[in-house]
């Protein structure tokens, strides 16, 4: 486990992210709301999901006393959230470039949404990370395409290394 390494997992996160971001400018306001059974109920609540995901991970990590998950209420617009999006993709490659490689072992300790604490080591809370937002973003290419969104690039692990070497 090397920055490099988590760097390199950061930069496939937020390439993935601006791929997504992509196809979200590509859809409609009834293809954004569009209600669908899943585990959101809609590619925009799925989005608010990934983005507060992203959001409060990086506020747990740089120790933000107040962190609030941004799927309690948001309440903006598609364009917003993007913003809020690119913003956290700034952050995180930022915090990833300045976190000490000796501080990967050290605990992490979160909140979960119910108001639970819990507590992983740094580098296990960061696969998570990443884990979960590659989860997430498959659901929303099944949501993009349940409401008739075709026009898909390839996000997969190996195509971001091919195209970045």
């Amino acid at each position: 486990m090397t920055k490099a390494y988590f760097l390199e997992l950061a930069n496939y996160n937020n390439w993935t992210d601006d791929t997504a971001i992509e196809w979200l400018n590509q859809i409609d306001n009834e293809q954004w709301s569009q209600h669908i059974a899943s585990s959101f109920s809609s590619v925009k609540q799925t989005v608010i999901h990934l983005v507060s995901a992203k959001r409060i991970w990086i506020d747990f990590w740089t120790l933000v006393p107040d962190p609030v998950y941004l799927s309690s209420g948001f309440k903006g617009t598609k364009e917003e959230l993007i913003t809020l999006w690119k913003n956290a993709s700034v952050d995180l490659k930022m915090f990833i470039e300045n976190f000490p490689e000796e501080n990967y072992l050290q605990p992490v300790t979160f909140i979960y949404p119910d108001g639970r604490k819990g507590q992983m080591i740094f580098w296990q809370t960061f696969l998570h990370f990443i884990n979960h937002a590659t989860f997430h973003r498959g659901q929303l290419v099944t949501l993009l395409r349940q409401t008739g969104f075709t026009n898909f690039s390839n996000t997969d692990l190996a195509t971001y290394f091919i195209k970045n070497i």
